[in-house]
């Protein structure tokens, strides 16, 4: 059986071997061995570089959102939230590099790779820092920066199980410079944005800091790697 199914592999190369140069049929026998130009398993469901998606807290069944209210205490920034609501248009975030030129657009984001995530509509990526949040008391998460641009504090690692940012998957992020764990613990916010939740940083991993991708739209892994645009 297992020459039987090896002759039907070769079938189609042989058959073209007498339309193509030599070289030639060599390399879509190679091509058609390796699986080369073809994503990986393991690649095909990820998350990648230059995706926009909405993020779930799977605890809290809310979205992470921003928008331009700023906090009336602690850093003064544009506030994160989260948001029960699947259709608000501020609850997209684009997921970027640490650098620009570090995530190219279309790579499978990695388990334990640095990102920023900058928010949509306002251009302000997802920042953290030793403020208070205003009703957990925990560390104020919000939003920073100009046309994608801020500063070392937007910085955070994915940390998931297996090789790949799996859409499927429920991750956290751990933010670089103070080691906490983006969370929603379930406060709910007054006027103005009353019913948001607050969003904070924690230094516990438990089940209150786990995202999954939503909805949104996601750049598929390019075959190759070498014409990718830079974000």
């Amino acid at each position: 059986m297992r020459r039987e199914g090896a002759e039907e592999a070769w079938a189609l190369p042989r058959r073209l071997a007498s339309l193509l140069p030599r070289p030639r049929f060599l390399l879509l026998a190679l091509v058609l061995a390796c699986g080369c130009g073809r994503a990986k398993a393991g690649e095909a469901g990820a998350v990648t570089c230059g995706s926009v998606l909405k993020l779930l807290n799977t605890r809290h069944n809310v979205r992470l959102h921003s928008h331009e209210v700023k906090y009336g205490s602690g850093s003064g920034q544009q506030s994160v939230t989260g948001v029960e609501a699947s259709d608000d248009a501020n609850s997209y975030w684009r997921i970027r590099g640490k650098t620009d030129g570090s995530c190219q657009r279309g790579t499978p984001v990695k388990c334990g790779q640095t990102v920023r995530l900058t928010h949509v509509n306002t251009g302000k990526n997802l920042h953290t820092h030793h403020f208070p949040s205003p009703l957990s008391n925990n560390q104020e998460v919000s939003a920073f920066g100009d046309d994608g641009e801020g500063d070392d504090l937007d910085v955070w690692t994915v940390q998931c199980s297996g090789m790949y940012w799996d859409r499927d998957d429920a991750v956290r992020f751990k933010h670089i410079g103070t080691d906490v764990f983006l969370s929603v613990t379930g406060e709910q916010y007054g006027h103005p944005i009353r019913g948001q939740r607050e969003v904070h940083g924690m230094h516990s991993p438990n089940h209150h800091n786990y995202w999954k991708a939503m909805e949104g739209v996601f750049i598929k892994p390019s075959l190759d790697s070498t014409k990718h645009d830079e974000l």
